[in-house]
């Protein structure tokens, strides 16, 4: 096999081929869940051959091999094994979490999915703004059909998470679609019109109460909720309603039972958690002097070390469906450029021309928005090299504070991010001085302690 030397290193670090409980890949890194965690030869774990990295998280022990070759390992390892990826690797996964963990695992696995096409959508608004920036006369046709392509995707966002979120979360999707399509219903006030002052609430007296009924074209935390709704609602009922009725009445109760709590109940309350939610996040953001926008900049790479960054999307997509464009993107960016100008930097010092070696290819994922191998192949190593990059990533922040950028969509970073800043030749210039602002500064701030780093990673 071509990677038998790093499995074999693989398994003497973990306590041998009986200790494997369950394993999956990613997009880099082999992910190993063990029965016994104490029987680990970390100093094993961090010397396999061919990896980048090694870092234990979640009850999963992590080895980083970048992308591409990691297909190759898994597929090796697996072969050793002589079992496949389980069904129940997740719950394995799942049962290793505390609260908060989960937590952001839910949301990450249920937003996730949706990001391809939410990518598409945010790339063809940059399309519609460079083509109008270069000049080109469009027609109220051709105008009214890019609004098409990039409205309906947000527009209908609530329908595209609370099938997500229904088929997470063990129901029916279908009906989690019918529900999604009933919060943005036409008959319901448009919730942007509203929120424009350009339609009214529709008021509605239960129990002597009036209750505002908006639609939910935007949201998202109430369309999560409706998908669990859906899911429990659903699995409950089938648990009491005889087979004979079961294909009519639990459909019927199921989604008429969801949509009177999300319409009277829930959703109300939710949306308005989600308001509060935003609006705090903004005022952080939008702190005096920029320190807002470097404080982030220069931490967001700490939260993909805890596996949190996944919870941001959320974030992200709620500042798209409120203000048309998100402030986090160019800042998650300027993160990852200083983090890549600190190992870059680091790199450069090692002596050992394998590790050099090594150091610098694990850095080239950081191109296109992976930077787990970066952090823990390198900058983790020395926290000299991992403060380095975070005071890059807080000038970048300093930067896009300056600039005023934003990107029109989300899930796309550094070099593929590139698309999401073609609305102006003038934004593309100024994202393109945020990563290099970044990656310089970082890059500088390692060479001013290069003995003291030299000494460390050399040592």
């Amino acid at each position: 096999m071509k990677h038998e030397k790093s499995i074999q290193d693989i398994l003497r670090a973990v306590g041998g081929k009986d200790n494997i409980k369950n394993f999956e890949h990613c997009a880099t890194r082999l992910r190993i869940i063990l029965h016994d965690n104490s029987k680990v030869d970390k100093a094993l774990a961090e010397n396999v051959e061919g990896s980048k990295g090694y870092f234990f998280n979640t009850g999963q022990h992590q080895f980083i091999f970048g992308t591409g070759k990691v297909n190759e390992v898994y597929q090796e390892f697996q072969s050793s094994q002589g079992t496949g990826e389980t069904a129940s690797f997740k719950d394995d996964v799942y049962s290793n979490m505390n609260a908060g963990q989960k937590i952001v695992r839910t949301l990450a696995d249920i937003l996730i999915p949706l990001i391809p096409a939410l990518v598409t959508t945010g790339l063809l608004m940059g399309l519609r703004g460079l083509l109008l920036e270069l000049g080109v006369e469009m027609s109220d046709t051709v105008l009214t059909l890019f609004q098409m392509l990039t409205d309906t995707a947000f527009a209908f966002l609530p329908v595209l998470i609370a099938y997500s979120a229904t088929k997470k979360f063990g129901g029916n999707p279908i009906i989690g679609i019918v529900v999604g399509l009933m919060m943005v219903a036409p008959q319901l006030p448009n919730a942007w019109a509203v929120a424009g002052g350009d339609a009214a609430p529709l008021y509605v007296s239960l129990l002597g109460i009036s209750i505002p009924l908006v639609g939910y074209q935007g949201s998202i935390i109430p369309a999560i909720v409706a998908g669990l709704l859906v899911a429990k609602i659903e699995k409950n009922l089938r648990k009491v309603v005889p087979q004979l009725i079961d294909l009519v009445v639990t459909p019927f109760l199921t989604l008429t039972v969801t949509i009177f709590l999300m319409l009277f109940i829930l959703g109300p309350i939710t949306h308005q958690m989600e308001v509060y939610v935003t609006d705090f996040i903004l005022m952080l953001i939008e702190a005096p002097l920029g320190i807002g926008y470097m404080i982030y900049a220069g931490l967001q790479q700490v939260l993909v070390i805890t596996g949190l960054h996944h919870s941001l999307s959320i974030l992200e997509l709620q500042l798209l469906a409120e203000t048309g464009t998100n402030v986090l993107n160019p800042l998650g960016t300027a993160s990852m450029a200083g983090q890549f100008g600190a190992a870059i930097s680091a790199a450069l010092l090692m002596k050992n021309k394998l590790k050099k070696t090594n150091a610098i290819s694990s850095t080239t994922s950081t191109l296109f928005g992976i930077t787990e191998p970066l952090l823990f192949g390198v900058n983790l190593r020395s926290m000299k090299i991992f403060i380095s990059g975070i005071l890059g990533g807080a000038i970048g922040g300093l930067v896009t504070y300056i600039f005023g950028l934003t990107a029109t969509g989300m899930g796309i970073t550094f070099i593929p991010g590139l698309l999401l800043y073609t609305s102006s030749i003038g934004a593309l210039v100024q994202y393109l001085i945020v990563v290099a602002s970044a990656f310089a500064s970082a890059f500088f701030f390692v060479r001013l302690q290069a003995k003291k780093i030299s000494e460390e990673i050399n040592a």
